[in-house]
């Protein structure tokens, strides 16, 4: 439009300057070789310009026929360029449909028309091809050279990342992602995996700066970035408790900073204050972390700040816990602990009760039964009580992948993901526990649950199909006749005319006087 513009506006002066010419008569007389020529003004402005348009239409005829070789090389070389592209177009589209012969086909035809060297693409769809034929090895050598080309390097990386995922070999696949995350951190599927490696060999100071880069790269959002550095620095905090204190001390701080309402960080956090003797400062942060999220573990902390205090002392701590989260099953859990531990059962039952009317779950039976137990002995309530606990959903537990533990871990260890655990209630009763040390699976009915024992090194792996808990304390001979009095007592409503649980084999009298009051706990 701009050039039409152009050559109107030039046409319009030239128009201009002959009638300008026109108007003004004159003679131009041009003397030659002894000759005068005498022609009007006019004609000899026409003839100077017809002169130089002449002239430069024989400068283009000139310039054609000297660049006619060129020009005819060029249209075949530019024909052939658009062939071969619609050949890569066309292969590419059959590999991502699952065509292989075609892509094939088309690789070949591409590669004849345009040179590898020339568009990188065709390598791709060569590998590509490779892979829909089956030829895994020949595609692994392909995605090989593409690491020698700077351009296609991040490419055959991931082709080798996938390869190595699909044959299970984890330490290849980390290894190239690795080497893509150093080049290119943006690239999730690199970090991700880095970030697995790296928490896994425990190096949490090499994935707290992977976090860091992926945030300055706007790969994750601030809130998620800030969730992944509270969990690791909550990691690296638990790892230097015993080697570095001072140093565990300042993660879990800043862990619990980004993540006030994280319980294992604020937990972490306020043990390693305590321990410094800061009481005022511990006790600030897990009555922060209590009123955003109530967490045994917290209560469990925040009741045995001080290990001088006597038992109505931390029942007045356990009270204060309850001001903060009224109406919570977990306040009234742990005042009903600290109440039974001092031996007001009036004040344990009743909240113990209060804690089933909010949240009827296993640990608060299991609770009410200690609380029968020390109070009046009765065995048959206490076996009503046993038997409704088993019956009843279980306590919360940190849950990842199927996997259940009474203990936070950073990472699941099932998949290696970050921050998989979360704390609810585990819908599965039975399992096979891990030892957290060894890894060997030992056969066992489901772990104990955290708001009704303290916490144990084992993990839970998940099984399939249920089947009914046998009592604690018991031989395995005895737990038929067990369970079938139960079962007797809740047909018949008479507790008190159930027989006594059957004694613990090899344990006297004497011994089992000194256990009172008992805890009980369903494994």
């Amino acid at each position: 439009m701009i050039r039409l513009l152009v050559f109107l506006a030039v046409v319009f002066a030239l128009g201009l300057g002959f009638a300008w010419l026109a108007d003004r008569p004159g003679e131009m007389l041009v003397t030659f070789n002894g000759y005068q020529y005498q022609v009007t003004l006019m004609v000899a402005a026409v003839a100077i310009v017809a002169v130089v348009a002449a002239v430069m239409i024989v400068w283009w005829l000139i310039k054609s026929l000297w660049n006619s070789p060129y020009t005819i090389s060029r249209y075949f070389r530019v024909r052939r360029r658009d062939r071969g592209y619609q050949a890569l177009s066309t292969g590419m589209i059959a590999a991502g449909a699952g065509d292989g012969a075609l892509a094939r086909k088309k690789t070949k035809e591409a590669a004849k028309l345009i040179s590898s060297d020339q568009e990188p693409l065709i390598n791709l769809l060569d590998a590509q091809a490779s892979l829909l034929e089956g030829d895994h090895e020949g595609a692994r050598e392909k995605f090989e050279r593409m690491l020698d080309d700077p351009e296609m390097r991040l490419l055959g990386l991931r082709g080798l990342y996938l390869e190595a995922e699909r044959l299970g070999d984890r330490n290849a696949a980390r290894h190239y992602a690795g080497r893509a995350a150093a080049v290119a951190p943006q690239l999730a599927w690199a970090a991700e995996s880095t970030l697995e490696e790296l928490t896994e060999r425990g190096d949490w100071d090499g994935a707290l700066k992977l976090v860091e880069a992926q945030k300055s790269t706007r790969q994750i959002e601030r809130d998620a970035a800030n969730r992944r550095r509270a969990v690791l620095l909550t990691a690296k905090a638990q790892a230097l408790v015993d080697s570095d204190p001072n140093a565990a001390r300042t993660a879990a701080l800043e862990a619990n900073k980004l993540a006030p309402d994280f319980a294992p960080a604020a937990v972490i956090a306020a043990d390693l204050v305590i321990r410094q003797n800061d009481l005022r400062k511990g006790s600030k942060i897990l009555e922060a972390a209590w009123k955003a999220e109530p967490h045994p573990d917290i209560a469990e902390l925040y009741t045995h700040a001080r290990p001088g205090d006597a038992v109505l002392d931390r029942l007045n701590r356990a009270k204060k816990l309850q001001e903060l989260k009224k109406n919570h099953a977990e306040s009234s859990m742990a005042v009903a602990r600290a109440a039974l531990d001092a031996q007001d059962f009036a004040t344990a039952r009743r909240e113990a009760e209060a804690a089933i009317r909010m949240d009827r779950r296993e640990g608060a039976y299991l609770l009410l039964a200690d609380i029968e137990e020390a109070e009046t002995g009765d065995q048959g309530k206490v076996r009503q009580l046993l038997s409704k606990a088993v019956r009843a959903p279980r306590d919360p537990a940190w849950v990842a992948d199927g996997v259940i533990s009474e203990r936070w871990a950073p990472v699941s260890p099932v998949t290696g993901k970050l921050d998989a655990f979360t704390w609810r209630a585990p819908m599965e009763r039975l399992g096979q526990l891990i030892d957290s040390e060894t890894d060997a699976a030992v056969p066992a009915i489901t772990a104990a649950p955290p708001a009704a024992a303290p916490a144990e090194k084992a993990i839970e792996n998940v099984a399939d199909a249920p089947v009914e808990k046998p009592l604690p304390a018991n031989g395995g001979e005895k737990d038929a006749a067990v369970t079938e009095d139960i079962s007797e007592a809740e047909t018949a409503g008479r507790s008190s005319e159930l027989p006594p649980l059957p004694d613990d084999p090899g344990v006297a009298p004497e011994e089992e006087a000194e256990k009172s009051p008992r805890r009980f706990r369903l494994f």
